[in-house]
């Protein structure tokens, strides 16, 4: 349904702005980018609980589940941990236009494989080209701006890590396609990113004077966790629920065009003729996804 398709692209404009508000961090030098993924997840999380409880308080929410639900959850806490451990890992070593090249461009090819294995979805022609055009057209637009040069130290490992992070996406997204059959989009969130909290509290002792760190960018640490992250993937969540995994992968590449776009506008960054044409090619995809009704389940 168009609904979920639009739902999907809110969650993906919101999480674009997550590059410009990192940034703004590092112009002040705090916090860390460990220190950053912990402190969405934490910000997340009880926000998230709160609302669970103040919308049907006392009411099940997981009526019905059975063990294998159960370790699905957890996988998906665990997904959500290893995203942000790799994506802010791989950040210094390779770069972010090239981190968020290999991690968002191959999130939807993982996912399109993924939904085919265990959900059974079988993505029509207009998907596939859809998804061909939305890959590239997402290449071109982190990459544009970029002139060419020699790789950074530690570059391998940094790209395996953000290929790791695209893999830890891939995962969260066909595994909470199954789940929110049978749980609401809200209460799925906050289990989700509760236990992410958790894994990723130990990064509180590795970090030298966090709480420091953490205070110094509180204002901007705040709005990483309630909009782009607990809004955000609860608006994410109900699209899903509306639209197949594939299709949704391929909506959250508008991710790279809004952080893209931001950039222009306030940062003064420039695309490029390659990644105008780049961001003209996503537009079309998403066009031919809409219009062909390859969101539909």
């Amino acid at each position: 349904m168009l609904l979920g398709l639009a739902l999907v692209c809110v969650a993906a404009v919101s999480w674009g702005t997550t590059g410009s508000v990192m940034a703004l961090l590092a112009r002040e030098g705090t916090p860390s980018p460990l220190l950053v993924g912990w402190a969405r997840m934490a910000g997340a999380a009880p926000c998230l609980v709160l609302a669970t409880l103040l919308t049907r308080p006392g009411s099940p929410r997981f009526g019905g589940w059975r063990p294998r639900d159960w370790a699905k959850a957890a996988l998906l806490g665990i997904a959500m941990a290893a995203y942000q451990l790799c994506y802010f890992w791989a950040v210094p070593r390779t770069g972010v236009a090239l981190t968020a090249l290999l991690a968002i461009c191959s999130a939807p090819i993982m996912i399109t494989a993924g939904a085919a294995l265990t959900l059974k979805e079988r993505p029509a022609r207009s998907t596939l080209l859809a998804l061909l055009l939305a890959v590239g057209g997402t290449a071109m637009v982190v990459l544009g701006p970029r002139a060419a040069g020699g790789a950074p130290p530690e570059f391998a490992a940094g790209a395996i890590a953000a290929v790791g992070a695209g893999l830890s996406y891939a995962v969260y997204a066909v595994t909470a396609k199954g789940l929110l059959r049978r749980a609401a989009p809200l209460s799925l969130a906050a289990m989700t990113f509760t236990l992410a909290a958790l894994l990723l509290t130990p990064v509180l002792a590795i970090e030298r004077d966090a709480l420091t760190q953490l205070a110094a960018g509180w204002p901007l640490l705040a709005y990483l966790g309630l909009v782009p992250t607990a809004a955000a993937y609860v608006i994410f969540g109900a699209g899903l629920r509306r639209v197949t995994a594939t299709a949704a992968g391929i909506a959250t590449l508008l991710e790279p065009l809004t952080a893209a776009g931001l950039g222009v506008l306030a940062f003064g960054e420039r695309l490029g003729a390659m990644g105008w044409a780049g961001a003209a090619l996503l537009l079309a995809a998403l066009a031919l996804l809409a219009r062909s009704g390859s969101g539909r389940q």
